[in-house]
C-alpha cells in the first residue's frame, strides 16, 4: 500500500470512502512522521494528538454509517487532517502567534475558518509556527525559535506562515491553514515547494483570526497541488455574519477537471516585476512557465502596473499603523502574562517591553508614528490614496487579461540569519506579493522549478476579485503536465 503520507489530499479522500483505510490510520501516520521529523524541522507550536485520533474516531463513524447509506450525505473532506497557523483560534488550544505576550491563552472558541472545516469532519493535528503577530518574511520572529526548510535545513522556509509551508512540504500534514497579509501564504510556498492561495479580501471570514492588519488580512490554505487547495478553500469559504468584511457572495462550484487546455485565458506579464537584481534562475523559472502556459493553448501579453514601485512604502505605512492599533489590547491585562509593577503605566510598558519581540516593537512604533498628530495626513492618509492608485492599475489590467503572472519572491529561500540585521532587506523578500494584498485581489502561488541550489522556485497567478476559480484551473491545468509539485524534499531523508 502507498505510504499514507504521500496521498494528496484527494487521493485520502477517496481512500477514506473506499475503506482501504481509516482516518485513525492516516491521522496516526501524519502524527507519526511530525514525531520523526519535527524536532528538526519545528514546524509545530502545539500538538494536539489526543484531539485529532478523537475527532478521526468520530469521522470513522460516520464513514462507516456512509458506507451502510451512501445515499446520506457525507462531507467532502471528512476524517482529512489539517494544520492550523497560531493565528487562527482553536477552542481549547493555545494560541500564541508565536509572542510570548499570549503565552497560556486558550481561546474559548473556534476561528470561523477552522470551525467550517471542523463542521465537515476534518481533523486538526495541531499549530503551526508563525513570525510573531505574522509579522515576518521567515518564521525567525517566532518567539518559539525557527522553523526551518524541509530542502535544506540551513534556510528559511518563509514567512510567516513557514510553520504550515514546511508541515505540507515535510508530509507532516498533507493540508494546512496560512494567512498572507503581505504574501504570508504566496512566499512561504514557494520557498517550500508547495501550493498556496491568498483568497480576495473577504472571500474567507476573519472572525477568529488574531488581526495583524485588519484592511489586509486573508485567511488562505497549503496543499501539495491546486487541486488540494481549491477542496480546503470551498470547505472555508462564503459570507460569515461573525465577520463584517466578509462578502456575501456565493461561493462556485470549482471543477478543475471540467478541461484540460487553457485555450482563451489571457495571461499578463507586468514588467514592474522583473526588476534589477531578481535571482537570474527565478526569471528564467518563470518565463519558462509562462512558456508552458502559452503552449497550451493561453495568450501572453505584457501589461503594466506602474505603481508597483510604491507598493512597499506603502504597505509599511499601513500594516505597522493597523498592528500598532490593533497590538494596543496586549497589555498585560485581558491576555497572557503579566509583568507586575508599582503603577498600571509600568505594568503596560513593563509586560509590553518584555513580552513583544524586537520586530513587533518596530512595527509598533512605525505604526504609531505614521498616526500620530501631525503626520498622518502626510503618512497614513497619502499611503491609503496612493493605495487607491495601485488597486486601479489592476482594475485596468484586469480589462486586458484574465490573470496575471509573477515571480513570487526575488530569490529563493535565504539562508538563516541573512537579512536579520536588515530589516530592509527582509522588507524587500515581499516585494512581489505586497500589492495584490494592497488591491484585495486573490493570488495563488505554486512551484515552476528548482534553482542550482536545489530550492524551489515559485510562481503566483493573479486575477480578478472572486476570481479564484480561474487562478487554481490554470494552475492545476499546468500541473497535469509537470511534476514540479510532486517532488519530495530531499531533506527528508537526512533529517533524525
Amino acid at each position: 500500500m502507498t505510504n499514507l503520507i504521500d496521498l494528496t489530499v484527494l487521493e485520502a479522500a477517496r481512500g477514506l470512502r473506499s475503506g482501504d483505510f481509516s482516518s485513525r490510520e492516516l491521522t496516526k501516520a501524519f502524527l507519526d512522521q511530525i514525531d520523526r521529523l519535527d524536532g528538526d524541522l519545528h514546524a509545530f507550536l502545539t500538538l494536539t494528538p489526543e484531539l485529532a485520533l478523537q475527532q478521526a474516531e468520530k469521522a470513522d463513524a460516520a464513514l462507516a454509517a456512509w458506507r451502510k447509506d451512501p445515499s446520506s450525505p457525507l462531507p467532502a473532506l471528512i476524517g482529512i487532517p489539517i494544520a492550523v497557523k497560531d493565528v487562527l483560534c482553536v477552542a481549547g488550544v493555545p494560541c500564541t502567534c508565536g509572542s510570548r505576550i499570549l503565552e497560556g491563552f486558550r481561546p474559548p472558541f473556534n476561528a470561523t475558518a477552522v470551525e467550517r472545516l471542523l463542521a465537515r469532519g476534518m481533523v486538526i493535528l495541531g499549530k503551526t509556527n508563525t513570525d510573531e503577530f505574522a509579522m515576518g518574511s521567515s518564521t525567525e520572529n517566532s518567539a518559539y525559535g525557527p522553523t526551518h526548510n524541509p530542502w535544506d535545513l540551513d534556510r528559511v522556509p518563509g514567512g510567516s506562515s513557514g510553520g504550515s509551508a514546511a508541515a505540507v512540504a515535510a508530509r507532516m500534514a498533507p493540508a494546512a491553514l496560512g494567512t498572507d497579509t503581505g504574501g504570508s501564504v504566496r512566499q512561504p510556498a514557494s520557498f517550500c515547494g508547495v501550493t498556496g492561495l491568498k483568497p480576495t479580501y473577504g472571500r474567507v471570514s476573519r472572525y477568529g483570526l488574531v488581526a495583524y492588519g485588519s484592511s489586509l488580512d486573508v485567511v488562505g490554505a497549503f496543499g501539495r497541488s491546486a487541486r488540494d487547495v481549491a477542496a480546503v478553500f470551498t470547505q472555508m469559504a462564503g459570507p460569515d455574519p461573525l465577520d463584517s468584511t466578509s462578502v456575501d457572495l456565493p461561493l462556485p462550484d470549482i471543477r478543475l477537471d471540467d478541461v484540460d487546455n487553457l485555450s482563451g485565458l489571457r495571461i499578463g506579464v507586468p514588467q514592474e516585476y522583473f526588476i534589477e537584481g531578481i535571482q537570474p534562475e527565478v526569471e528564467a523559472g518563470v518565463r519558462q512557465a509562462v512558456r508552458v502556459f502559452e503552449s497550451l493553448g493561453a495568450e501572453v501579453k505584457s501589461v503594466s502596473l506602474p505603481h508597483t514601485e510604491y507598493a512597499l512604502p506603502v504597505y509599511y505605512l499601513i500594516a505597522p499603523a493597523e498592528a500598532s492599533a490593533n497590538l494596543a489590547r496586549y497589555d498585560g491585562i485581558r491576555y497572557g502574562p503579566r509583568v507586575d509593577a508599582e503603577t498600571m503605566w509600568d505594568v503596560f510598558r513593563n509586560t509590553r517591553g518584555e513580552k513583544f519581540g524586537s520586530e513587533v516593537k518596530r512595527r509598533i512604533m512605525l505604526g504609531t508614528y505614521a498616526l500620530s498628530a501631525g503626520y498622518y495626513d502626510a503618512y497614513y492618509g497619502q499611503a491609503q490614496k496612493v493605495r487607491t492608485l495601485i488597486k486601479r492599475d489592476f482594475e485596468l489590467a484586469f480589462q486586458e487579461v484574465d490573470v496575471i503572472a509573477a515571480p513570487v519572491a526575488p530569490s529563493t529561500a535565504f539562508r538563516f540569519n541573512e537579512h536579520t540585521e536588515d530589516p530592509l532587506a527582509m522588507y524587500l523578500e515581499d516585494v512581489f506579493t505586497l500589492p495584490a494584498n494592497l488591491a484585495g485581489v486573490p493570488g495563488l502561488s505554486f512551484p515552476v522549478g528548482f534553482d542550482s541550489q536545489g530550492m524551489p522556485i515559485g510562481m503566483q497567478l493573479m486575477g480578478p476579485h472572486f476570481q479564484e476559480e480561474v487562478l487554481l484551473r490554470a494552475a492545476h491545468i499546468y500541473q497535469q503536465q509537470t511534476d514540479w509539485h510532486t517532488r519530495r524534499p530531499q531533506a527528508l531523508e537526512q533529517v533524525s
